[in-house]
C-alpha cells in the first residue's frame, strides 16, 4: 500500500511501512480514539494540578522547565522506541500537562478568559478539521501534502533561528509582536498547525488499513497529541497578541 508522508515528524510514511504486520490484535481507528481520549484526560489532569500550583503561589518554574524538557525527552524516546509508547505516551501527556497548565495560568493572570477561549478554539478547530476530512472537503493530495510539509519546515526553521538569536538577547519581532505582521504570522502558523491535523487523520486511517500492531494506537495518539499541543500554544499566542492591541 502506498503511504504518503505526514509532516508531523511523529507520523511519517516509514512509520507504518516499517511496522510489522500484527500477529494478534491490530491497530484500529476506534482503539486510537480511545487511547487519545485517555491521553487527553491525563494531560488535563496534570494541567489542573500545575494551574492550581500557580494560583496557590507555589513556584511553577520547575514544572514549566521540567515538563518541557521531560516531554521533549519522552517524545524522542517514543519516536525511536515505538513499542514503548503504551507506557511512555501517558508519561508524555502528564509532562506536557504540567507545562501547559503553568504556562496557561501565566497567560490567564494577564488576560482573564484567554485560556478558555484558546481551549475552545483548539477543540473547535480539531472538530472542524475532522469534519472536513471525513466529508472529503479537504483531501490529503500530493500537492496539499507538499505545501503543508514545506510550510511546516519553514516555520520550524524560523523558530530555530529565533531560539538561537534569543541566546544573544535578540528577539524576532514577528513571533512576539502584536502588530499587524505579528498577528498575520500567528494566523499563518495556526492555519498550518490546523492543516497538520488533516494529514494526521489520514495517516491514522492508513495505519489501521495497513494492519499495524496494536501498540501503534498509542503511538498514533501520541503523534496527534503533539499536533494538538502545538495548535493550542499557537492559538494562545495569537489571542495574547490580539489582547495586547
Amino acid at each position: 500500500m502506498a503511504l504518503f508522508q505526514s509532516n508531523n515528524p511523529v507520523l511519517k510514511e516509514d512509520v507504518f511501512n516499517k511496522a510489522p504486520y500484527a500477529t494478534g490484535d491490530a491497530m484500529t481507528i476506534r482503539g486510537t480514539v480511545n487511547k487519545m481520549s485517555f491521553l487527553l484526560i491525563m494531560l488535563m489532569a496534570a494541567s489542573v494540578f500545575s494551574w492550581g500550583q500557580y494560583y496557590r503561589g507555589s513556584a511553577v518554574l520547575p514544572l514549566v522547565i521540567g515538563g518541557a524538557i521531560g516531554g521533549f525527552i519522552l517524545a524522542l524516546v517514543i519516536i525511536f522506541k515505538k513499542e514503548w509508547s503504551p507506557y511512555l505516551a501517558p508519561a508524555y501527556a502528564i509532562a506536557e500537562g504540567l507545562f501547559l497548565g503553568a504556562i496557561s495560568a501565566m497567560y490567564e493572570s494577564q488576560w482573564h478568559g484567554i485560556v478558555l477561549q484558546a481551549v475552545g478554539l483548539t477543540f473547535g478547530t480539531f472538530i472542524a478539521m475532522l469534519v472536513l476530512y471525513r466529508t472529503g472537503v479537504i483531501r490529503a493530495t500530493e500537492r496539499f501534502k507538499s505545501i503543508i510539509i514545506t510550510a511546516t519546515a519553514g516555520i520550524a526553521f524560523f523558530y530555530l533561528i529565533a531560539i538561537v538569536l534569543r541566546l544573544f538577547n535578540i528577539d524576532m519581532p514577528f513571533i512576539h509582536s502584536s502588530g499587524t505582521f505579528g498577528i498575520i504570522f500567528s494566523l499563518v502558523v495556526v492555519g498550518v498547525a490546523a492543516l497538520n491535523l488533516i494529514l494526521d487523520f489520514d495517516m491514522i486511517e492508513q495505519g489501521a488499513a495497513h494492519g499495524a500492531p496494536k501498540y501503534y494506537e498509542w503511538y498514533a495518539s501520541f503523534g496527534l497529541m503533539v499536533t494538538l499541543v502545538w495548535l493550542y500554544l499557537e492559538i494562545l499566542r495569537l489571542l495574547s497578541k490580539l489582547n495586547r492591541r
